[in-house]
């Protein structure tokens, strides 16, 4: 008998959750600094950065099986946002483009809905695989 793998999904929800977290807070300080002069929007490294950095590959059983490297990093980058082209930097060296801040905001919010409904829809699966 063949011992039972983790499910990973509540562990990649849970990361991903953290991830929008931290983007949130980047988000939440563009705006709130939105006319502090000299200011440069942020934002944190994509999502797909964050699962390669804590990607932890399969076991090879055979020599021809690719083969993965593992870093563990659990730190969500930040980093100065690239230049909006629209808005460029204005009179006071401000960077922040309130609309693509707020339209970042909605995209977070859509994502936590969307990952606390599959979780919610996994958890009820597993209720009812034990019968409960």
């Amino acid at each position: 008998m063949q011992p039972t793998q983790p499910i990973q999904l509540f562990q990649l929800a849970s990361r991903q959750a953290e991830w929008l977290s931290v983007r949130q807070e980047v988000v939440a300080t563009n705006i709130a600094n939105a006319n502090t002069p000299q200011y440069r929007a942020k934002d944190v490294a994509s999502f797909d950065s964050v699962l390669q950095a804590s990607y932890v590959p399969m076991a090879r059983t055979n020599a021809a099986h690719m083969s993965g490297s593992t870093t563990g990093s659990e730190n969500i980058e930040v980093e100065e946002e690239a230049l909006n082209n629209e808005i460029g930097i204005q009179e006071s060296g401000n960077s922040v483009a309130l609309a693509s801040e707020l339209s970042k905001a909605g995209e977070i919010k859509g994502k936590y809905e969307l990952n606390t409904q599959l979780v919610k829809a996994f958890h009820n699966m597993m209720l009812t695989v034990v019968g409960k």
